[in-house]
């Protein structure tokens, strides 16, 4: 090796070992050294940075053994000067540079086999070449501010890209290109939109840099480079270095064949299967058959199915017994259903259970009659689409306490193999731990406060995730290698994984025979040394039995203490490497298997492709890509072998790249347009497309945002957007209606055709696409449904299911008032009305109020109870800190007699109550202010940033009851006025305060509560911030709603 050669790679290496980013030194070629020319004339914009730019290539050369020659003379592009080279570096060329003499050389050179390194602008020259338009494969258009943007590195294995990050943010001018080059190059990175302001010129799926064969000679092309900054920068300088080695063929390694684009939002349709609460109940759970129609559950028992092609009939209503959390959850159809008809459902049958609430002390006995079970049985599914209830083979048994929150699991899934997978939550009541681990073992403390009875316990099938296979009469078997071999003392062999909270989600891959699970987690705010790690979540990658943690262990194995709740101290943390149960009301194994580590542990945004929120993980399904999938709609190749992880809370879904060995690897947003509120389920069918079950915005209710949605990859051909209204959905016959497609729309401006079957019989009865009446004659319930096609065929659908000789009950909840002020621990008062044009008198014993407990947008239903009148118990909030968004919601709910031989209707009503202390950060709207985080804050964060005119927003609110309202405020500035108004910014004056400096920004002041002047009614309330100073005023960190005595 030559000493210049000897060092070029110790600067390499010096490189590398300071920044982490490794030059592309090649190995000692067996040619002569290589010889580049560096070519920079400019005919139109020059940029500054073409200085930085030569003398970064030349110091490139004496570390990668190849020598440099710059120049801006046209002239050197004869045939006997080009031959001299390996490859020109066109760097930052503008213009018409060359003459045809010149034009013709260089293209003899490339076809000779020259190398052409184009840099940044050299897309910005000779447009009026199209050889050259050619080679360096797109010619720019336009560009924004310069700006930092996520670079997406798509081949980790050139040499000019293997040493950079999967996502590599860089400052830098980003252009935009006349025509995307993806067909007919290679792409080696693109920018990733999203993470920048592209501008008007946007590109979707948008290459930065390419390489490509061209005529005999190799092509590289960079758009990065405008900055003098870049040419300074190790990780940039490192991606020019290799794209010049492989123009020169100093690698040996060639480019590649032109790459599919990474799927886009426009590359997939969103298509409505099923809309509405009237069509979804409150959705827990779904399963597509082989012929694309879905399955999806009810909590209150209902199973509904809904065909390819829009149109949802009940198919099953299965008794339940569904306090709190309990109810119908998870469906699966058998692997081989196309042949049995086998569909599986896990829920909570009625059984003898007494109504309300099961007692938190007691005896024994005092909590014995709330003691039952949630089964796993199959069904038949009837030629019909109905289920067979009389077909039912109870499977298996999950012994349960009931009457108190909460955690039930029930996801099923199978493997390869035809084994069953179901998942079972703890069973355990979180509220009474300060946020922490539940495991008070207290004499006459009912069981529900303890989950080592649970999921730490190898002798319940709580808490865990089991394995069987399931025979031709219903009944079970346990397969070898389960985490407890069978005979076992003090163990139950279905066991596959143990320690879980709520593993409310997870999907087996099917190929690997992993399972991706999403397991939910305590909520303390923050780490308490005396009592455990903060609120933590988890997705896990379970690839083999094991012990999964809870409830002594979370995360990455972080342990929780042991805290007697007798006397309020802390023990010992438990020992996560080999956890003991010493609960009294243990049953199974003292010594537990070691904890297993999560795979992706997070909390609030410690992962920040997550975002930030609360956290409830969903474990996805891992889409596998079959060419000889016949289906024109099936994800593309790109997604093979990822996992699609999901989040309720947080209203989105993300494709994570999955290991050889499981190690996690990039995580990218999945479709982030779409319209999805809370995904409670997905699922890949047969068909390649995904499936997903959306929640809504309701508390343990549908809503109209509740839906069954199939998202089909199509490239940008895009479906009909229908929707449908009805002024009328229930009443007595003859019963007129009137249909509205108000909104219906073409996401691509095409043409419309408009069908509607009023009666579900499949024949068209109308094509007007202006709203529509129909007269019902004859009692039954009928599925509307307007089916809208456009120009290319595509056809988009939505129904509404009309009832006819039975009249849905009105149910009004009179108070509490919506938005009424109340403290945790409050018994509350109830009024309901309810009327219903069949039933008279209306039976009270059939009004079912509920109080849930409400935490950023889910909740946890915590005491029932049933009449017209009366009072319920909002039990003191233990579970949650001040840094959690909880509130209290009142939930009244009636289901008819039903009349004329239709089903029963239901109605229902619901108030959210305010609690009395509110943090400021939990507003609903803001303008101008932003959250800011301190120690010292109630809750660790607070208001900030405040200028006159700022303002936030609570909803809803109602102020009958409350005297007046103080604050917690700091103010190191000039201070102001708070107004609070009514239903507007500019809204009637509630109050008026005024905020004085109180020393300094995190110095805070209480201030009492002041008298308010009550508008009356339920609405948005505004807090309004004025001042006279310059920057910030104050800052305001929680609001006290002071009660009338």
């Amino acid at each position: 090796m030559s000493l210049k050669r000897r060092l070029g790679v110790l600067v390499a290496s010096m490189i590398t070992a300071l920044t982490g980013i490794a030059m592309p030194v090649e190995a000692e070629p067996d040619h002569e050294e290589a010889t580049v020319l560096v070519f920079s004339k400019t005919a139109g914009f020059r940029h500054d940075s073409i200085p930085d730019g030569i003398k970064a290539i030349q110091e490139l050369g004496a570390q990668n053994h190849f020598g440099v020659e710059a120049t801006e003379d046209a002239a050197a592009f004869t045939d006997a000067n080009l031959k001299r080279f390996s490859a020109v570096v066109w760097l930052s060329t503008t213009g018409d540079v060359l003459d045809a003499d010149q034009q013709a050389a260089f293209e003899r050179y490339v076809k000779a086999g020259g190398g052409y390194v184009g840099v940044h602008a050299a897309s910005d020259t000779e447009y009026d070449w199209p050889w050259y338009g050619e080679l360096v494969g797109a010619y720019f258009k336009s560009h924004p501010n310069i700006q930092q943007a996520d670079v997406k590195v798509e081949d980790r294995d050139h040499v000019s890209t293997k040493d950079l990050p999967e996502t590599w943010p860089r400052t830098d001018e980003w252009y935009n290109y006349r025509d995307n080059p993806r067909s007919s190059v290679h792409v080696l990175a693109s920018l990733d939109e999203k993470s920048y302001q592209p501008g008007a010129d946007a590109m979707g799926d948008h290459p930065i840099a390419w390489c490509h064969e061209n005529s005999g000679g190799r092509s590289w092309y960079t758009g990065g480079g405008h900055t003098k900054e870049s040419y300074a920068d190790p990780a940039f300088r490192a991606h020019l270095a290799g794209g010049i080695l492989y123009a020169t063929k100093l690698s040996a390694a060639g480019c590649g064949k032109p790459t599919e684009a990474d799927p886009v939002d426009a590359d997939f349709d969103q298509i409505t299967l099923a809309k509405g609460e009237e069509n979804l109940g409150e959705p827990i759970a779904l399963s597509v058959l082989p012929n694309r129609d879905v399955l999806h559950t009810s909590r209150d028992g209902r199973v509904w199915y809904t065909s390819a092609s829009a149109t949802t009939k009940l198919a099953a209503q299965i008794p339940v017994y569904n306090h709190d959390e309990d109810g119908l959850q998870g469906v699966a159809i058998d692997p081989d259903f196309a042949n049995n008809r086998w569909v599986y459902l896990y829920y909570a049958p009625k059984l003898n259970t007494p109504a309300g609430d099961a007692p938190e002390t007691g005896t024994p006995a005092d909590f014995e009659p709330f003691k039952g079970y949630n089964q796993l049985s199959r069904f038949k599914l009837a030629e019909d689409n109905t289920l067979d209830l009389a077909s039912e083979q109870k499977v298996l048994q999950v012994n349960t306490e009931r009457g108190i929150c909460c955690h039930a699991g029930g996801e099923i899934d199978f493997d390869a193999q035809g084994y069953l997978y179901l998942s079972t939550g703890d069973d355990s009541n979180p509220f009474a731990s300060d946020g922490f681990t539940p495991i008070d073992e207290r004499a006459g403390r009912n069981p529900v406060f303890d989950a080592q009875r649970s999921a730490g316990n190898t002798n319940d099938l709580r808490g865990k995730v089991l394995r069987i296979k399931v025979g031709e009469d219903g009944a079970y078997t346990v397969p070898s290698g389960n985490l407890f071999p069978e005979g076992t003392d003090k163990t139950r062999p279905e066991i596959y994984a143990m320690g879980f909270r709520n593993p409310f989600r997870f999907a087996v891959d099917r190929k690997t025979g992993w399972l991706h699970l999403g397991d939910y987690g305590p909520d303390a705010g923050a780490a308490n040394p005396a009592r455990g790690p903060g609120g933590t979540v988890e997705f896990n990658l379970v690839k083999k039995p094991g012990n999964y943690g809870w409830p002594y262990c979370i995360g990455d194995n972080q342990p929780f203490a042991d805290y007697d709740f007798a006397t309020g101290q802390s023990g010992a943390a438990f020992d996560c490497a080999a956890p003991k149960n010493t609960s009294p009301h243990n049953t199974g194994l003292t010594d537990l298997p070691p904890v297993e580590k999560a795979w992706i542990p997070y909390d609030g945004g410690s992962v920040p492709e997550f975002g930030t929120g609360s956290e409830s993980p969903m474990g996805g399904p891992v889409y596998h890509y079959d060419a000889a999938n016949p289906s024109t709609t099936k994800f593309p190749e790109y997604f093979d072998a990822k996992t699609f992880a999901y989040e309720w809370e947080r209203g989105w879904i993300k494709e994570i790249t999955v290991g050889a060995n499981g190690e996690r690897g990039a995580i990218k947003p999945f479709f982030d347009s779409m319209t999805l509120t809370r995904p409670m389920n997905i699922e890949f069918g047969p068909d390649g497309a995904l499936y997903v079950l959306d929640y809504g915005t309701g508390y343990f209710g549908g809503s109209a945002e509740s839906a069954v949605y199939r998202i089909d990859y199509t490239k940008g051909r895009r479906t009909p957007e229908v929707k449908v209204a009805a002024d009328h959905t229930s009443g007595q016959a003859p019963l007129t209606v009137q249909f509205d497609p108000a909104g219906t729309q073409d996401p691509d401006q095409d043409a419309l055709t408009y069908a509607w079957d009023f009666d579900g019989d499949g024949t068209t009865d109308s094509t007007e696409p202006n709203p529509v009446s129909h007269t019902y004659t004859a009692n039954g319930q009928y599925t509307a449904k307007l089916s809208v096609t456009d120009a290319t065929g595509l056809t988009g659908a939505a129904s509404v299911v009309v009832t006819v000789g039975n009249t849905a009950p009105v149910v009004t909840l009179k108070t509490p008032v919506n938005g009424s002020v109340f403290s945790f621990g409050d018994t509350v008062p109830f009024k309901v009305e309810v009327t219903d044009a069949e039933d008279n008198p209306i039976d009270c014993a059939k009004v079912t109020v509920e109080y849930i407990l409400g935490h950023e947008g889910h909740g946890h239903p915590l005491s029932r109870a049933t009449g017209c009148e009366g009072t319920i118990a909002t039990p003191a909030d233990e579970g949650h800190g001040l840094d959690a968004n909880v509130f209290g919601v009142i939930n009244a709910t009636y289901t008819d007699e039903g009349a004329n031989g239709v089903p029963a209707l239901s109605g229902e009503s619901e108030s959210v109550l305010q609690p009395k202390l509110k943090q400021a950060e939990f507003y609903n709207r803001s303008s101008g202010i932003e959250v800011v985080a301190h120690e010292a804050a109630s809750g660790g964060k607070r208001v900030g940033h405040i200028e006159n005119g700022d303002w936030i927003e609570f909803d809803p609110v109602n102020l009958a009851g409350v005297s007046g309202i103080g604050y917690r405020v700091s103010s190191g500035g000039a201070g102001g006025t708070i107004e609070v108004r009514s239903g507007a910014v500019d809204g009637p004056l509630v109050q008026t305060v005024t905020v004085a400096n109180t020393g300094g920004w995190d110095t805070y002041a209480d201030l009492p509560p002041a008298a308010i002047t009550d508008p009356g009614g339920t609405g948005p309330l505004f807090l309004v911030f004025r001042g006279t100073g310059s920057g910030g005023l104050y800052d305001l960190d929680a609001i006290t709603f002071e009660e009338t005595s």
